[in-house]
């Protein structure tokens, strides 16, 4: 039997722990004077002996998202007070992990726009806007985010939202190099990921699972931009010309006959949006990719086939972009259950001997463990209940046990857990100390209807499932859709066990030497409070509200001999409410113990609904509904009811102007900000019936206000 005080051995020796706060202390005290990024291959391999730094985005190669400081730890973190923020430009979505470098904090903005700030103080040390045009927002599924930036032998690169992969010097901010990384404008490609760094190469992946497409991960020469590999996870047109890529043999002799029907059609999905892992103790590249497009396989593919490589785990080497192995969490996916959930490499002793691992959760509501060196899972266990997708996972063929009603093949089906996942993207945090895993779950929901009569509409989220039949249509032919639950959840890999849950939704998750556990929760939605955790039991021992929520991961650091922690903040597409607040822009928080600093008091309630004085005929509305489903509902919210990141149209100045509400959809004079011209998709009659319906459904929103008359909360002071 490995007891847990072996396991903690284990794993410290390969973390190289000694002395975690004096450790921490004395690096920081006694790097010399460093040139701006100086980040190099060197001070990646033993990142987790410089916890001064935050170097890569999940703190190491290995992203465990753990820190040896523990200055602020479980006995005097109730001192913890705010240091400085620093606002942003931009009140768009906020998912950035920030970096820090030598004292220099460097973090990324929704639009791809890149701040230097000293760590100490918030100050602007340098500003980069890469002038992202405003309609590649419509390209988005999920808003204009970008999840951070990856800093490396004196340059900051940065992955924009429309495709370029941008060197600056680490000192100025000035454009070194700029590469464009899709080829195929036509394709509603973005780059949303951040870029992770090693031997002398910047990696990256692409997003647009919902549009269509393929995905793939590039490899660029981190000194000239030269791209050095590209892997493509699902095959191309086999009678076209070859893509010339790393991944070229084993589409040809692996995956491409896993395809079959229209699939060329749509282009496969499978993108690499989020999680890239490099393995210095194999010299790997893991990239975990994303749902096949559309959603539906029995249009997608006939219903038949694994489509590899959607939903998976591939390792490559790093210097070749050769395939190793591939891992299939979820076979022919046809739930949105991507793959692209942060991944953390550690050693696990096991009996027989430690094996080098990596710990997955994504969306399918099963947690892996699975051996780097062969891909081969150890084990598969739910890590959330209710899964009815699957009954389990065969160990012996790494095979999920579908059951047969989840292909909903003749009927709807409610699927548990639903499309966002038992986790999505928010990263997970590994505490070598409690040996525990902490991951941001969920219990969710989601019935899932075939679209009837599905017809590819190109560049739209065609996703071939009806997510309003739900909602809309008779009453008593509606499902019953089970509560959502959100929690942090801590479990033990090596037991295979749930440890203790937090109630609550949340972002990130950092944990420390100091027997702790930050997080960013959702406070009535778009609002936020920073909590600290007891790393062992999940104890809450300290709590600071925030203007917003906070969906990225914090980091620690340290700066002029203090330990701070530091968390992005600002809105998010999924951060519903019910009290929509007055749209801000976002900021970077920092905390430190007796801080002196004031955040910003929570933004007002929203102004009222402003709905149109003529009312519009039943026809009209249901036309409209129809559209707003169609076109709008994916940035504006479903059924007209805003996430709070883009504006909700039920208050609209333009609701009430005919004239204003045509040249916003039909002649596009807002589409700096994002806001395309839809002229080439709905006409002027069309447009005028989403106006109706949106107006019915503010003339709805303030009767219920009018009749409810509930206060909204008040709003709480700066402190």
């Amino acid at each position: 039997m490995v007891t847990a005080n072996c396991m903690k051995s284990t794993l410290h020796l390969h973390l190289g722990v000694i002395c975690a706060a004096a450790l921490g202390i004395a690096v920081a005290h006694g790097v010399a004077a460093q040139t701006a990024g100086n980040v190099t291959d060197e001070r990646l391999r033993h990142a987790d002996q410089d916890p001064g730094n935050w170097l890569t985005h999940g703190g190491s190669w290995q992203e465990l998202r753990y820190s040896k400081l523990a200055g602020i730890n479980a006995g005097n973190v109730q001192g913890l007070k705010p240091a400085w923020s620093t606002e942003f430009d931009t009140g768009r979505g906020q998912e950035a992990t920030p970096l820090v470098v030598d004292g220099v904090m460097y973090v990324s903005t929704a639009w791809s726009k890149v701040y230097a700030l000293d760590a100490a103080t918030g100050r602007q040390i340098w500003y980069y806007d890469p002038k992202v045009p405003g309609p590649t927002g419509a390209h988005a599924c999920c808003d204009v985010v970008n999840r951070g930036v990856a800093v490396y032998e004196g340059k900051v690169y940065l992955a924009s939202l429309d495709g370029r992969l941008i060197a600056l010097d680490a000192a100025s901010g000035k454009p070194v190099w700029s590469v464009r990384m899709f080829e195929y404008p036509s394709r509603r490609y973005t780059s949303t990921g951040a870029p992770r760094a090693a031997r002398g190469k910047i990696f990256i992946g692409n997003a647009g699972s919902d549009f269509g497409g393929r995905g793939f991960v590039s490899a660029y020469d981190a000194r000239t931009g030269r791209r050095v590999w590209r892997f493509y996870t699902v095959p191309g047109d086999p009678k076209g010309p070859a893509d010339h890529a790393a991944s070229d043999e084993v589409l040809k002799d692996v995956a491409l006959k896993t395809w079959s029907g229209d699939w060329l059609k749509y282009g496969g999905g499978g993108q690499v949006w989020n999680a890239l892992v490099y393995d210095p103790d194999f010299n790997q590249v893991y990239m975990a990719t994303g749902n096949g497009f559309p959603w539906n396989q029995n249009y997608r593919s006939d219903g038949h086939g694994d489509n590899l490589f959607i939903s998976s785990i591939i390792a490559v080497d790093a210097d070749t972009g050769q395939y190793r192995w591939h891992y299939q969490e979820t076979p022919g996916d046809r739930w949105d259950y991507d793959a692209i959930a942060d991944m953390t490499l550690i050693d696990l002793p096991l009996p027989g001997g430690a094996r080098k691992v990596l710990l997955h959760a994504p969306k399918n509501g099963f947690l892996y463990v699975i051996d780097r060196r062969t891909g081969k899972p150890l084990s598969a266990d739910a890590y959330v209940p209710g899964i009815n997708w699957a009954t389990g996972v065969d160990l012996t063929t790494g095979r999920p046990k579908v059951v047969p009603g989840a292909l909903y093949k003749d009927a709807p089906w409610l699927g548990i857990p639903g499309g966002g996942g038992g986790h999505n993207w928010y990263p997970v945090a590994f505490n070598p100390d409690t040996g525990l895993l902490y991951i941001p779950a969920a219990q969710s929901s989601t019935y899932y209807a075939p679209t009837r009569n599905y017809k590819y509409d190109y560049g739209l989220e065609e996703i071939g499932v009806d997510l309003d039949a739900a909602t809309h249509g008779a009453v008593e032919s509606r499902p019953h859709m089970p509560p959502r639950k959100d929690y942090l959840l801590a479990w033990n890999p090596l037991t295979r066990r749930q440890v203790f849950t937090v109630p609550g939704r949340g972002g990130g998750v950092l944990t420390t030497a100091g027997n702790l556990i930050f997080q960013g929760r959702s406070r009535d939605g778009v609002l936020g409070t920073f909590v600290a955790l007891r790393a062992t039991d999940g104890r809450q021992l300290w709590s600071w509200d925030t203007p917003d929520a906070m969906p990225g991961g914090p980091v620690t650091y340290l700066a002029q001999g203090e330990q701070y922690v530091a968390v992005i903040s600002g809105a998010s597409l999924i951060s519903g409410t019910s009290h929509p607040r007055v749209r801000h822009n976002g900021r970077m928080l920092a905390f430190k113990l007796n801080g002196t600093a004031v955040l910003p008091p929570d933004p007002p309630p929203a102004p009222p609904p402003n709905p149109p004085a003529e009312t519009a005929s039943p026809r009209q509305v249901a036309q409209g509904e129809a559209l707003y489903g169609k076109n709008c509902g994916l940035c504006h919210g479903f059924d007209a009811v805003s996430g709070n990141v883009v504006p909700d149209l039920r208050r609209s100045a333009f609701l009430t102007n005919p004239e204003g509400w045509q040249q916003v959809v039909i002649g596009g004079v807002l589409s700096d900000r994002g806001m395309i011209s839809w002229k080439d998709r709905v006409t002027p009659a069309q447009a005028e019936a989403i106006r109706a319906f949106v107006g019915e459904r503010a003339r709805t929103l303030k009767l219920e206000l009018d009749h409810n008359a509930v206060p909204a909360p008040a709003p709480r002071p700066a402190h």
